[in-house]
């Protein structure tokens, strides 16, 4: 292996200083993106999607569990798929264990589930396996086609007026590589991360930075906002 030049460490902080200039450029870009998504139009989602889970039948609106937003993210666990019965395919797996704790989530009106083709025994029993904690639903008709996740995984967004549902964004492929933080994941959402730096239409919720922020353990039984 052929390795970079040895220098001084005035040297190294001098060539630091130099990348951090275009990690910022990068910072402002993504910035940037996330602000152009939270003004992307929003499709009507007509139909009232059925799955199963833990707690029995459930909509696409019970999905959101009272919340205004909801990530789905599609994971690859059914019979055909590499790793069946035991585990669901390698590179969704690793998606599951990149998932952040979703009280953070879950304080910013938004919900994070999984949802897969295996029945919910075989979820139950792999999620206990690999200790993941997400709820994790069983698709029972064509969703994962209508929004396409039939033939790769993705991660889809909702927003939800009432019962009406809205698909806000979608993220697949390697776009699927950043995600797993909190940030990340709201940064995808139609209300974005919903502090004051952001650049947000008019009228779009938004709190002080830091403020909001808390131990997993002690955000409390905040209500959702119901919106």
């Amino acid at each position: 292996m052929k390795t970079p030049q040895i220098v001084t460490p005035r040297e190294w902080e001098a060539a630091r200083e130099q990348l951090l200039v275009k990690e910022k450029e990068l910072t402002h870009a993504r910035d940037a993106l996330a602000a152009m998504r939270r003004r992307m139009p929003w499709m009507a989602v007509e139909q009232d999607y059925e799955f199963d889970g833990p707690e029995g039948k459930a909509g696409l609106l019970d999905l959101f569990e009272g919340r205004r937003q909801l990530i789905v993210y599609r994971a690859f666990f059914e019979p055909g798929v590499s790793g069946w019965p035991d585990h669901a395919c390698v590179g969704c797996s690793m998606v599951a264990d990149h998932v952040g704790h979703l009280s953070h989530l879950n304080a910013r009106d938004t919900t994070l589930v999984f949802a897969s083709r295996a029945p919910q025994p075989d979820i139950e029993r792999v999620k206990a396996r690999m200790g993941w904690t997400m709820p994790w639903y069983t698709m029972t008709d064509e969703f994962d086609g209508d929004f396409g996740v039939d033939e790769w995984h993705g991660t889809n967004a909702f927003i939800r007026d009432g019962d009406s549902v809205f698909r806000t964004y979608f993220i697949n492929s390697r776009g699927d590589e950043a995600l797993g933080s909190t940030w990340s994941y709201l940064d995808m959402t139609a209300l974005g991360r919903q502090e004051e730096w952001e650049d947000s239409p008019e009228g779009y919720p938004q709190t002080p930075p830091y403020q909001w922020w808390n131990w997993h353990d002690a955000y409390g039984g905040a209500e959702p906002a119901g919106g």
